[in-house]
């Protein structure tokens, strides 16, 4: 099981702040992407409509980072700032 957090528009777009998630074998987060992507809907555009980055323990991670059991993975928009 890892726990999935959600912030700023992808929480509003969701509307849903964390997820337990079981992991059904060892996966990285492109293909937690691609899972939670096909349930469709709103999960489906919160991945294909814009860029979205992840942390896993706190850490900034790329698509190829294998998750596992107890890992937190938070996925969150590009921030923009000046």
């Amino acid at each position: 099981m890892i726990k999935i957090l959600f912030f700023a528009q992808l929480r509003e777009m969701l509307d849903l702040e964390s997820l337990d998630f079981e992991l059904p074998q060892a996966t990285s987060v492109e293909q937690l992407k691609q899972q939670l992507a096909a349930r469709g809907g709103r999960w489906q555009l919160m991945f294909a409509e814009q860029e979205v980055l992840v942390a896993v323990n706190q850490v900034i991670a790329d698509d190829d980072c294998l998750l596992k059991t107890g890992d937190e993975v938070a996925f969150f928009p590009p921030v923009t700032g000046g």
